[in-house]
């Protein structure tokens, strides 16, 4: 009897095991990258100095850095990375599949959506940079590596936002007017987002409207419309709806979660799993929708470093503790600043819309999804799932001013 229930136990085992040999790496990794950035998107709107901002940045992006630490990392230290980006593949096996996932979301040709992206490892002028991490993480991480003095900040802040202005065509002239006193290594993510709609807002259909930054609080910004058929689901329960317009060549959209009146998101943030997205994507149901959205030209700029120590990566910031000896071959490296940016646009063009569609019944009388408050989205990919972007728009104007780090 004894052996039997043995026998029963490795079986059932085996069972359970196996389906996470058989996942697709990708999947697994889309999973993860999610998680991260849910957590992390949780993390920073309860942070008081974010209250009343935008907050924008990308979870694969982001997860690609923390690959390159890894790829650097040893002992404890290579522990709290792996932890935070916990996905369940071998070394060798996830930055491959961080390369695979790269190529396919940022290819513009493919995608005909704008995302330059551009992640550079910035070491102090002393640290030598081992030539197989270089090569790995350019590899596998398209991640460039340069020294900088950090000693002569003026030099430093000059050379750091020429390159990320040049990455990004011009869209982000300025992304630090300052540096830590430490000389650890800065990590840098630069991303230059402009979606391509699936199919086109028309360019005379843009007046300037009035958005509800807060009950008692209103600016003007251009507001584009169009009608036409769209995934929605209207939550009655919990007074918000939610519109997914698709991108490009439909391998990209963007969702976009609204409560039905002005007011603070941090009830709509709650709610903001990887359990309720699920539940919502399986209610939405193409139907005519109204359409109008604020155009947007922001650029959003954050300093990471606290909100991912507040997640677990502690050894990797404290100077004392680090051990990156697969960069520099010495336990003489930690990360003093992880800066996140992106330079975001949304404007009417995209494809050329469908005009059979204008003769159907449906479109007397669609839903209207009118984004004049506050509102969260993601512009997710949609074969793996992976959320390509997650952010908030407060102010869609930026207050006439760039967003402070």
């Amino acid at each position: 009897m004894m052996i039997s229930v043995a026998i029963v136990a490795i079986l059932v085992g085996l069972v359970a095991a196996e389906p996470l040999s058989k996942q697709d790496p990708s999947a697994m990794l889309s999973e993860s990258t999610n998680k991260l950035g849910l957590s992390l998107y949780h993390t920073m709107v309860n942070d008081a100095s974010l209250k009343s901002q935008n907050v924008l940045f990308s979870p694969v992006v982001l997860a690609s850095s923390l690959g390159v630490m890894s790829l650097g990392a040893r002992q404890n230290t290579a522990s709290q990375v792996k932890s935070l980006l916990n996905v369940p593949l071998h070394e060798e096996k996830l930055h491959m599949s961080f390369s695979e996932l790269l190529g396919d979301v940022s290819n513009e040709a493919a995608r005909n959506t704008t995302w330059k992206i551009g992640s550079r490892l910035y070491g102090p002028a002393w640290a030598k940079i081992s030539k197989d991490f270089a090569e790995k993480s350019k590899k596998h991480y398209g991640h460039d590596h340069n020294k900088i003095n950090f000693r002569d900040k003026r030099s430093a802040l000059q050379e750091i936002n020429k390159w990320a202005a040049e990455n990004t065509g011009g869209k982000l002239p300025e992304i630090t007017t300052d540096l830590p006193a430490a000389e650890g290594a800065m990590f840098v993510n630069t991303m230059y987002f402009k979606p391509h709609w699936g199919e086109a807002f028309s360019h005379t259909m843009v007046d300037k409207r009035g958005f509800l930054m807060s009950r008692t609080r209103t600016v003007s910004v251009p507001m584009m419309h169009r009608t036409g058929f769209y995934p929605y689901y209207e939550d009655e329960a919990n007074q918000l709806q939610i519109v997914e317009m698709p991108l490009g060549q439909k391998q990209t959209s963007l969702l976009i979660i609204m409560p039905f009146h002005v007011e603070p998101l941090e009830r709509l943030e709650k709610m903001l799993t990887a359990e309720h997205l699920r539940q919502w994507s399986k209610k939405l149901k193409e139907v005519a929708v109204a359409v109008s959205l604020p155009k947007i030209d922001l650029d959003i700029k954050h300093e990471l470093q606290k909100h991912l120590q507040q997640l677990g990566l502690v050894e990797a910031v404290d100077k004392s503790k680090a051990d990156f000896s697969g960069i520099t071959g010495k336990k003489d490296l930690h990360v003093s600043n992880f800066l996140h940016a992106t330079a975001f646009e949304l404007n009417t063009g995209g494809n050329p819309f469908d005009e059979t569609v204008f003769g159907r019944e449906e479109l007397r009388s669609p839903k209207l999804f009118y984004a004049d408050h506050p509102f969260i989205f993601l512009v997710q990919d949609k074969n793996t799932d992976s959320i390509l972007l997650i952010g908030r728009i407060l102010k869609p104007n930026g207050d006439g001013r760039h967003d402070e780090l």
